[in-house]
């Protein structure tokens, strides 16, 4: 069984090894988290390409030692030819298009949000960009070694993503998906990231770059330009912030989840649950996300377009009345639309106190599937979320689309601060939700916390049924009691991808790191 990684020099978690490693040698360099995050983000960028990518977008949570967490908003705007006329002159009069180049209409914010990172590091002592992405770069040029994870996901993905210009030059094998443990190579994308590390990184915005990107978007049909990367910058937000009787809970601001997250949390904190791993635990926690879910569907979007302010719904009048809808011994039926999203999460801590929460996405697998062969670049399909209906989230130019994506940081009240956080699209704050609960309130180990079996209500990735899923590893007698409480139980596996690939790094006040990784995923988790 796996057991958390202990340390008090540094931590790092990630779900794929080579991304950790990447993060534990700029840390062993004596690096920062920040700068182990952006090293370990390149690195993972080409070793996991179907999860996320330097097209795709991210958001950090950061605590230095002595600091509140500050936010990084790392997602890219739609263009500004995207408009509702726009996709309906295009034929597409309901919904934006998942795949192909009209799925490739908001500017990929990541690499900025790197950038507002490293910003936060005295210039004096900052690593060298070239060093920070030297791993990434010899990963791309050399080959990497496809993992089995990579393998399914084109295989069950082949028949969108085949066709769409790029895609099959880079991540087919002669027409057909790379099999598990098969080399791949990543030439162009290793140019891109030496051309970055050379040039800095605001050339994916206004330099070399970009021009060649807006070039290549324009002649395939996408409403992407070059003005639209020079007006985008990564931005330093507040994260949303609620208190509950464990701590201090904080995610990100709209336009992402992150506020359903925290609901999440606040509204189960209010049913004075004793039992771990009970029937009022699990059924608690996934009835306290029929609610949150209920107000997030019902409002969230870009924070310009809402008609309440995300921090309304964390007041404790509001989750105070919410929490009385949820019945204790019975399931609200549940048919609501959900959110999908591939992604990944990162951790880390280092010595000098500071904890970082990052996660990393190109929305779907492969984003809109869209590759530009000058760079290697496959751009993220993020707008494909908007409606062309009216409503919160209907598209306009300049808009920020809704995003599944949210890394979660808590400072506990015994001062243990926690990063952690998932891929899973819709499951993401289910799976936050489950790993908190049992270690912060239950205290079970940080390992086990993450590796116990999970549950997932709705669809999600690569899955298209709105039951509660339970992993296999769930008792009979606790998949009855559901049943008997109306859940539509749908198993799954024992490990199932469904559930999400988490994460976490808890940093102690006397200096101990705790890590844990998930054995769902391809990972590690090091303490050194």
């Amino acid at each position: 069984m796996l057991k958390s990684a202990l340390g008090f020099n540094g931590s790092f978690s990630a779900p794929h090894r080579s991304a950790a490693l990447a993060g534990q040698q700029v840390l062993d360099a004596g690096g920062t988290a920040v700068e182990a995050m952006v090293a370990a983000a390149a690195t993972i960028a080409v070793v996991y390409p179907h999860m996320n990518g330097i097209g795709g977008d991210g958001f950090w949570l950061i605590k230095q030692k002595d600091k509140p967490p500050i936010g990084i908003r790392a997602c890219g705007q739609a263009a500004a030819l995207a408009t509702v006329d726009f996709y309906r002159s295009h034929g597409h009069e309901h919904d934006i298009p998942a795949r192909g180049p009209l799925a490739a209409l908001t500017v990929p914010g990541s690499v900025g949000g790197w950038q507002r990172a490293l910003e936060l590091i005295p210039a004096a002592r900052r690593m060298p960009l070239p060093d920070l992405l030297a791993n990434a770069i010899s990963y791309a040029r050399e080959g990497i070694a496809v993992t089995g994870n990579q393998a399914d996901c084109t295989a069950a993905k082949m028949d969108s993503l085949a066709c769409v210009p790029g895609f099959a030059d880079v991540y087919l094998d002669e027409g057909a998906p790379y099999a598990s443990g098969s080399k791949m190579l990543q030439s162009a994308l290793g140019n891109t990231l030496e051309q970055l590390g050379r040039e800095g990184l605001d050339s994916y915005y206004r330099g070399d770059i970009a021009a060649r990107h807006a070039h290549y978007l324009e002649a395939q049909g996408s409403p992407l330009r070059l003005q639209d990367f020079h007006d985008y910058q990564a931005a330093l937000v507040e994260p949303l912030n609620l208190t509950t009787s464990l701590g201090e809970m904080y995610n990100m601001t709209p336009p992402t989840q992150g506020v359903s997250s925290l609901m999440i949390l606040g509204l189960f904190d209010r049913l004075n649950v004793e039992a771990p791993e009970s029937f009022d635990h699990v059924h608690g926690l996934i009835e306290a996300t029929k609610q949150a879910f209920l107000v997030r569907n019902a409002g969230l979007g870009d924070a310009n377009d809402m008609s309440e302010s995300a921090a309304q719904w964390l007041e404790s009048l509001f989750l105070d009345k919410l929490a009385l809808e949820i019945n204790r011994k019975t399931a609200l039926n549940w048919p609501h639309e959900p959110a999908q999203g591939d992604t990944i999460w990162m951790g880390a801590a280092d010595g000098e106190g500071t904890v970082v929460s990052f996660i990393q996405s190109v929305f779907w697998e492969f984003g809109s599937g869209l590759l530009c062969p000058d760079t290697g670049v496959v751009f993220q399909n993020r707008g494909a979320g908007f409606s062309l209906a009216e409503g919160p989230n209907q598209l306009r130019p300049g808009k920020l689309p809704f995003h599944t994506l949210n890394p979660a940081l808590s400072v506990l009240n015994d001062g243990r601060v926690m990063a952690y956080g998932t891929m899973g699209g819709e499951g993401q704050p289910q799976t936050q939700a489950a790993l908190f609960t049992r270690y912060a309130q239950f205290g079970m180990d940080l390992q086990q916390a993450i590796t116990e079996p999970r549950w997932l209500l709705g669809k999600t990735w690569g899955d298209n049924t709105t039951s509660l899923k339970l992993e296999s590893r769930f008792s009979e007698a606790m998949i009855r009691e559901l049943q008997d409480a109306g859940h539509q139980v749908e198993i799954l596996p024992e490990y199932s991808d469904l559930t999400g690939h988490a994460g976490a790094v808890v940093l102690h006040p006397d200096g101990l790191m705790e890590c844990a990784t998930d054995p769902r995923a391809d990972g590690a988790a090091l303490s050194f």
